[in-house]
């Protein structure tokens, strides 16, 4: 049932939101079954967020999760371009000062594409942070 003043339908950006937090979480849980350990999920800093943050074995493993529904207008993994490579290193260095963490660290990408069934490419060191 709607609310009162609604007409029942979320707006587009909710309904982005929704999917993206779905598809964060059949990535962790595929990640997982492929041996990482969550940590966190959606890790805000100033400039950036990182969807989520994983452990791999001693490595921190900080991981952009992106989604295509085509690659009509190019792939999820082409979408992670320079600019956003530094908002999540920049997000991945406030995170770790916040923690007071020093550990050995890397980026991930995975691309999901596709209605269901869903298509996952998992990229290991994705980038480096210079």
């Amino acid at each position: 049932m709607a609310r009162p003043g609604t007409t029942g339908q979320e707006p587009p950006q909710r309904r982005a939101r929704a999917r993206g937090a779905v598809i964060e979480a059949e990535v962790e849980k595929w990640l997982s079954a492929r041996g990482l350990v969550p940590v966190t999920r959606n890790s805000h800093a100033k400039g950036g967020e990182i969807d989520l943050i994983m452990r791999d074995g001693d490595t921190l493993v900080f991981i952009e999760v992106r989604y295509r529904a085509s690659s009509r207008f190019g792939s999820a993994l082409e979408s992670v371009t320079a600019t956003k490579q530094r908002r999540l290193i920049k997000a991945a260095r406030f995170y770790l000062a916040h923690h007071g963490l020093s550990c050995s660290c890397r980026f991930d990408v995975v691309g999901v594409e596709g209605p269901p069934p869903l298509a996952i490419h998992w990229i290991r060191h994705a980038f480096e942070a210079f």
